[in-house]
Parts: structure tokens; sequence; C-alpha cells
């Protein structure tokens, strides 16, 4: 077969879907009988200049694919596969690409780049392939080495730091790479591809270098190449890539920047006010980050009581503030004729426009007397472009300052933002929707004692949003927006929630016929109507809206059987009917709660068997996303109807089987799970029948390996309420389920508290893990409750070690304390031995009776006494 790998490759290339089949039916027989063997095949295959460029390009690509994917599970197969080959063969297959770096084709120089970082990320750490970074720096630093070689080596040096994690390196290695890497940068290279590729390879390599930064004249060093890069007259790549360097500077040693912070406002002013847009674009993203750097520092300085420390925030945004905002706004009117028809546009204004609402939420206040002059000047200007920069300049500096600030601002502009919703140019209505959407959502404050947004303007407010709601679809997609945030201004609003109730069946028309809209070309304008219905039913004013919102449940119920009924015919039918499917949905999970929850419980009762009917139907369509909003309706519609819930089971818990099962869509699993939650507090035990299949499920997806992490907290917690349903009738599954517990409770000691979502999961975990073990205590508190003994220490001893974890949130910590305290009303005077070596307890009770939290504070009352009264009987 190594003799016939290029005919095979080429083969898989075929447009005959015959020829292409065997082809690949081939390469996997090969892969699979003997990997070795295959791998060196197509490393020779990439390196050899003899062979066809589509065989090298596919080979490199297969190559590169059989050491890395996204998948984590897969990821790891892949190494342990690699670390296993032979290493006389792993040493042919490294030496055959490098020897690729070489090549005169372009291509494979690249994919060798790729694939030796590939294998670098899998050796280095194991401190093997101890030679490679030595290797690559001899091509770079040989006197008269080819320009593309020193590029292609250059490229596999940054693709290697970008693989490998800094502590993988040994500090000489760093400084070699470094000092090649700035070598390929200055000027003296001839060769604009190598100083290209030496500028991203140190943009790579940033991470690795901080001592080189700690260290002044070094740090001078790398600052001064970057800086000239910069200004390179070479190529506006080169440029671009130099600020994309200094972006990552200002992020990753923000601490070091204050002695060149005049250069680099220098250096990104020209580049914004004349180098070519995706030089000035880089140029503008340093500002961002910067402001979001500062930002993070000032919360950080808040929570340590030092807002003046010097050595944790310089305050450069600040002390820049009157040269940067002028410069920013300057590039508001560089709008492309198009851009409001679509939002993923990315040019000059958008950029500035962004950076602008960044700077007004690190600054506050003081950025509102430069802006304004900017907006009172252009607002009224003959030219579009003039007028919609006005609006943009004024929306975007809405978060930030303070509502104080703002609101004179907000309520003498509103007359002028109504108005220029009527403007020629939908550019400029499309932006002033979004800005009064802005207005609504940052500066909207109904139950204050002088609100924006009154009964005198109210009126005209509506009048103009129920027009514009008909503008084009970009323009009336920002109108929804504008209505989502008014309605929600007026949630818990007290006497003004009901301010909104005389336009309630208006809006409520309006955003029907929106989403009926034909003219929309995508499905945004639709969703976003939906969205929109969702918030203004659940902020309404329930004892006046109560009969609209009746007919509204059963127009959307129309809705969702006229989807049942299309005819589908293609896979863009089936993704039109499972889009619409899973916004109607989602309109009746909120319709549920809302009226569920107050005096409209009887309309939901009288129509539960009606929308049953018609969620059942939806599930027969198979589509996953339908699925998940069918299913948190559900959820819903058991919490209303309690133990009436029970008629409907029979048929839906086939459905309800899918979505446990379907560990491959964990997002449909998870919230599977959780209704299985929401089914037990409505049944109580009449959920026993169907108790066997539920737990035999769950059991099965916490044992599945390919399961994603995330649903692993909900199923412990889902646990607990099945066993606070059905009481003593939870022993059978007690021996499972405990075990997999305390398994996971010895997991959660061992896993690394240093990565953020690694702490966020395994506090999730903890959660789950302390509110099954609560459930089933109190299951078994009035019967059984000595079959928990064997299991409540383990549970204590957990307790202890999570007091003990800094990591632990308030979530956490709330339900440990719950689960201590359950110990104690199930156990009794048994927590003594528990707690007889121990005083833990008392530390963490103490502390949350002190804690601000009042949910906290009066769960360790309640614990507190429970352990009080048990150890003294």
């Amino acid at each position: 077969m190594a003799m016939e790998i290029t005919q095979a490759l080429l083969a898989a290339q075929s447009p005959d879907t015959q020829t292409r089949t065997a082809a690949e039916a081939s390469l996997k027989q090969f892969q699979e009988q003997n990997l070795p063997q295959f791998l060196l095949s197509l490393s020779v295959e990439l390196s050899n200049e003899q062979k066809p460029p589509e065989s090298r390009r596919l080979a490199g690509i297969i190559l590169k694919n059989s050491l890395d994917a996204k998948d984590s599970a897969r990821k790891e197969y892949l190494t342990q596969q690699w670390v296993s080959v032979d290493p006389s063969i792993k040493f042919q297959i490294k030496e055959s690409l490098l020897r690729t770096l070489g090549s005169s084709a372009a291509e494979a120089r690249h994919t060798s780049s790729q694939v030796i970082a590939k294998v670098a990320s899998i050796e280095i750490p194991r401190k093997e392939w101890q030679d490679l970074i030595g290797k690559l720096l001899g091509n770079v630093t040989q006197t008269f080495a080819p320009g593309f070689l020193k590029q292609a080596t250059l490229e596999a040096l940054g693709y290697v730091c970008e693989e490998v994690a800094p502590q993988d390196l040994e500090q000489d290695q760093v400084n070699a790479i470094l000092t090649a890497v700035v070598q390929g940068m200055t000027s003296a290279e001839p060769n604009s591809d190598v100083r290209l590729a030496a500028i991203r390879a140190l943009y790579n390599a940033l991470d690795f270098v901080q001592q080189n930064f700690e260290n002044q004249v070094e740090r001078n060093f790398i600052m001064k190449v970057v800086c000239e890069t910069a200004v390179s007259k070479e190529s506006a790549e080169i440029r671009q890539a130099a600020f994309e360097c200094l972006v990552a500077i200002a992020s990753i040693y923000y601490d070091y920047l204050e002695p060149y912070m005049q250069t680099l406002f220098n250096l990104t002013a020209e580049a914004v006010r004349g180098d070519e847009e995706q030089v000035a674009l880089q140029a503008i993203e340093f500002w961002s980050t910067l402001a979001e750097e500062e930002m993070e520092r000032q919360d950080d300085c808040v929570a340590l009581d030092e807002l003046n420390s010097p050595v944790l925030h310089f305050h450069f945004i600040d002390k820049a503030l009157e040269s940067l905002a002028p410069m920013l706004l300057e590039t508001l009117l560089k709008q492309e004729e198009d851009q409001d028809q679509d939002d993923t546009v990315w040019n000059l204004s958008m950029a500035g426009g962004t950076c602008l609402g960044l700077v007004s939420k690190t600054v506050g206040d003081k950025v509102v007397p430069l802006v304004m002059p900017f907006v009172e000047r252009n607002i009224a200007k003959a030219d579009w472009h003039s007028r919609e920069a006005a609006t943009f300049a004024f929306g975007s500096i809405l978060e930030g300052p303070s509502v104080e600030k703002l609101s004179p601002l907000a309520r003498s502009g509103f007359e002028f933002l109504l108005s220029a919703m009527k403007d020629q140019n939908s550019h400029v209505r499309d932006t002033t929707a979004w800005t009064l959407g802005r207005v609504f959502e940052l500066v909207h404050r109904p139950a204050s004692g002088d609100p924006i947004v009154n009964e005198k303007n109210l009126p005209g407010i509506m009048t103009v949003l129920l027009e514009s709601i008909r503008d084009v679809p970009n323009v009336a997609e920002k109108v929804c927006g504008a209505l989502y945030f008014l309605a929600q201004g007026y949630e818990d609003a007290g006497p003004a929630s009901k301010a909104l109730t005389p336009y309630y069946e208006s809006i409520i028309a309006a955003l029907l016929s929106t989403a009926d809209r034909v003219d929309v070309s995508n499905v945004r304008l639709r969703a976003s109507a939906y969205e929109t219905l969702n918030e203004v039913v659940r902020c309404s004013y329930t004892p006046e809206t109560l009969n609209t919102t009746a007919q509204l449940l059963q127009e959307i119920i129309r809705r969702v059987i006229q989807t049942v009924e299309l005819q589908v015919v293609s896979s863009d039918d089936k993704e039109k009917q499972s889009d619409l499917q899973a916004l109607l949905c989602g309109v009746l999970q909120v319709i549920i709660q809302k009226l569920g929850s107050s005096e409209g419980k009887s309309v939901i009762l009288q129509a539960a068997d009606q929308m049953m009917m018609v969620f059942l139907r939806v599930f027969g369509c198979r589509s996953s996303t339908v699925h998940e909003e069918a299913m948190l309706a559900i959820g819903a519609l058991a919490y209303v109807t309690g133990a009436d819930f029970a008629k409907y089971m029979s048929e839906f818990y086939r459905f309800l089987e899918m979505g446990l099962t379907n560990f491959e869509e964990y997002q449909v699993c998870s919230i599977s799970v959780g209704v299985v939650g929401d089914i037990c507090r409505a049944l109580d035990d009449k959920i026993l029948p169907y108790c066997d299949g539920i737990m035999t499920i769950l059991l099965k997806d916490l044992s599945n390996a390919m399961l994603n992490r995330s649903v692993k907290p909900p199923i412990f917690s889902c646990f607990g309420d099945i066993a606070l349903a059905i009481g003593e009738k939870f022993d059978k599954y007690l021996i499972y389920a405990a075990p997999m517990m305390q398994s996971a409770s010895e997991m959660c000691m061992h896993l690394d508290t240093t990565d953020d979502d690694m702490v966020e999961y395994i506090n999730q975990l903890r959660r789950g893990i302390f509110e099954a073990y609560s459930g089933m205590l109190q299951g078994f508190k009035n019967s059984n409750s000595e079959i928990m003994i064997p299991y409540a220490r383990s549970l204590v001893q957990f307790i202890e070690a999570v007091f003990k974890d800094n990591s632990s949130d308030d979530l956490v910590t709330k339900a440990a304390v719950a689960a201590l305290g359950d110990v104690a009303d199930a156990l009794g005077g048994g927590i003594k031995v528990l707690l007889a070596n121990s005083s833990f307890y008392n530390e963490l009770l103490s502390e949350c009776l002190l804690s601000e939290d009042y949910t906290l504070k009066e769960t360790a009352e309640w614990a507190h006494t429970l352990i009080q009264h048990a150890l003294q009987s």
C-alpha cells in the first residue's frame, strides 16, 4: 500500500463518487492495519518534491488530523496513538517534516510547519524531541539560508509556541527563539515574507517572554523593534501583524506599558487616520484592549479596596481621553454605504464606535462632555454620514456614565431621536432604533422619581415604535430590541408597571405581524419579534392583561399546529419548521410561567390538554432544537398542573427517554434531566412507575465518557429530586447512586483549580452532589433514615473539604450548609459520632451567620438550630 499511496490520495479527491469512496476505504484500511507505516508514508509523500501538489496537500491534511482534534477525548486518543508508535519511525517522520520546511512548494512548507507544531505539542511536554528548537533555530541563523526556508521555519516556531505551554520550554530556549524572531523582524532582513513570519511568530511567543519583559533593556529592544515594524513601508500586512502584537502586549504586559504610551498613542493615531483599514482596525483594537484591561483592573481594585493603587491601574484611557475621544469620533464618519444591512460588517466606523463604548465604560461621566459637542454639531447636518455618526456616538456612550448624567440628555434627545426614525436614510433610522434600545436598556428607570419615559412622552414613543416596526427588516429588528428593553424596564416597577397596559394588545399584534413578514430573507427578524413578545408578556401587569394573554395563548397554539402540518420536502424546509417551532414553544413556556403563577392559572389548566397534545406532535418532528424548547415548556406545564400531569406521562415518557439518552446533543440531555426534576416536584410518588427506566438511563449517562461534563451536575441533583419524590422507595437505587456521588466528590478534590472554567464546573458538580444528598436525606427522613448512615460520613468529610477550599462560591456553600442541616434533621442524635472529632462545622456556620447574603444566613441559622438540637438529644 505504501507504494500506491500517491494514487490513493489522488483518487480520494476524484469527482467520481465510486472512485473516491474506494480510495477513502483503501486509505482507511492502510491506517487501521499499519498506523506507523501509514503516517510515515504520508510524511514521505508530503516531503517528496517529485509528487503531485494535490497528493502532497491531502497527505499533510491527513497527517495533521491524525495528531490532533477539537474534541478532547478524540485528541487524547490520537495523542496516545502517536506515543505508541515506534521511536525509529517517529524519528523518520520528524526528519521528513523538517526537510519539508525547505520545499520549493509554499503549501507543503506551510502544512509541514503546522504538523511539526502538532507533534511538538505531544512530545515537548514529555521531554521528547528536545533538539527541535535547536534545529529550527539553525535554519533561521544559517548565513546563506534561502528566504523561504527562514519563513517556513519562523512560521513553525510560531506554531510551536502556540501549541505548547510556557512551562514546557527552558528559558534559554525562549531567549534563543526571541533573538531569532526579533532579528527576523528588523529592517536588516531583506525578505518581507521572513519579516511577516517573524512578527507573527513573536505574537505566538509573547506568553513565553515574561522574564524578558521584566528586563528593561530587553523590553526596550522588543518594543523598539515592534514599533518600528508597525510603521514599516514594505506592506500593510506586516504593519497589521505588528499592531496585532501591540494589542497582545497591551493585554499580557499592561504593567510595563507606561514608558511607551506616548509613542504608542502617536503610532495608533497615525495608523487610524492615515493607514490602510486593516492596519487602522488593529490600532483601534489596541485601545479597546487597554480599555477592557483597565475595566477588569478597576473591578479588581474595588474588590481589594485599593481604587487609587498606582501599581494595579495606570489609568491610560483616562490620561489619553482628551485626544483619544476625538480620534475615535472621526472614525464614526467612515461608514460604508450598506453596512446597516449586515451586522457582521467590521470597519473603521464599527470598530471606533465599539471602542468608544468601552472607553465610556472605563471613564464614566468624563466621556460625556467630550462626545456631546460632536453629537450636537453633526446631528442635523444634510449629509447622512454626519447624522448617523452623531446618533452612533450618543448610543455608544450610554453605558458607563451615571444615569443622573445621562437622564437629562436622553430626555431632551427623545424628540430628536423619534423624529430621526422617519429619516430618509435607512442607515440613520437603523442606528437611531439601536440607540433608542440602548436608552431604554440603560437609562429607563420607571420606578425612579423622575423617569425619562413618562405619561407625557410615552404615547409619542409608542406611536413611533409601532409605525417603525413596519420599516425595512434591519430597522424593524432594532425596533423589536427597543420594545424589548422598554417593556423590561417596567418589570417590578411598582405602580409604573401598568404603564404599557393600554398598548399591550397593539404591541402583541405588531410583533405577530412582524414575525409573519414575507420580506425577510433571514430568520433574525422573526426571532427578534418572538423574543420581544416573550419579554412583553413576561413583564406585563397580569390583572389587566389576562384576557389578551389568554387569546395570545390560543393564537400561539394555532401557529404551532400549523407548523406541524407544514409539508416538509427538503432539509431547508425542515430547518425552517424547526426554527419556527422552537420560537413558538418558547412563547408557550413564557405564557405558562406568567399565567401559572398568577390569577391566570385556570387559563393554563383549561388549555393543558391542548398544549400537551401540541407538544407531543412537535416531538414527532424529531428536531433537537425543538426538543429543547418543547421540553422546557413541558417542565413549566408540569409545575403548574402538579399531580394532574400524571395523565400525560404514559405518552410523554418515550420522548423524555429519547431526551435523556441523547448524549450527543448534550443540551437536550441536560434540559431533559431538568424536566425530570420538574415532574418529580409535580407528581411526588406518582413518578414511581417510571423511576426504574429513568434511573437506569441517568446511571448510564454518568458512566458515559462521551457525555459532556456539564450534564453530570444536574444528574446528581436529579437523584435528589427523585429520592425526595418517592421517599423510602429510593432504597433500591441508593447502592448504585451513592458510590457515584462519593467518586465524584473525591474527583472534585483533584481537579485543576487554577483554570476558571474548571473551577466553575467543580462548583456546579459540588452543588449537584450536595443537592443529591439533601434530597436523599429528606426522602428517607420519616421512614428509613438509618439507611443513609453509611454515606453520611462521606458527606460530612466532603463538606469539610469544600469548606477548606477557597474556590467554592456562595451557592456551593449554601448547598453544603443545607446538606449538613439535612444530616442533623434526618439522623438526629446519629450526627454526634459524625461530628465527634471535628469542629469545622462551627467555623462554617459562624462565617455563614455573618454573611450579607440573607438566604445563606437563613439557611445557616436553620442548620445551626437542627445541629444543636441533635447534639443535645
